[in-house]
């Protein structure tokens, strides 16, 4: 019996070992093509001038709440840069044409923290009410 036990031991080993590896390797290639796709579209956004946060589906109701629940400036803010984009897409410009001193932070974070918590929030109400199904 103790011999099958030690060969269980070293079966469920190397396959844990082997589940390891297959998730560092995994990490590894995703954190790189992360940093890829990262670049490419923080070009592109910043050709429109706009955040990746503009690009935030409104319809979503988490987004939808986390906009009503943010600051007016944010709010005139994510407005105007939208505006900008459909206007310049429209003229088929850069915003580099225009404003080439114009220093962008395309990846800043202003509604996302609060689109978390609210995320989280519901998660925490549903396991609260999973009960009553």
């Amino acid at each position: 019996v103790l011999p099958a036990f030690f060969s269980f031991l070293l079966t469920e080993g190397r396959k844990a070992t082997e589940t390891m590896a297959l998730r560092m390797m995994t990490e590894k290639v995703m954190g790189f093509a992360a940093k890829q796709y990262q670049s490419a579209l923080g070009a592109s956004l910043a050709t429109t001038g706009l955040r990746y946060e503009d690009l935030l589906n409104e319809g979503e109701r988490d987004i939808s709440e986390a906009l009503s629940l943010a600051e007016p400036d944010v709010l005139t803010g994510r407005t105007r840069r939208i505006k900008r984009a459909l206007d310049l897409g429209f003229k088929r410009k850069n915003l580099q044409d225009y404003a080439p001193d114009m220093e962008l932070d395309m990846f800043k974070s202003e509604i996302y923290e609060t689109v978390e918590k609210l995320r989280s929030r519901d998660q925490e109400y549903a396991l609260l009410n999973a009960h009553n199904k």
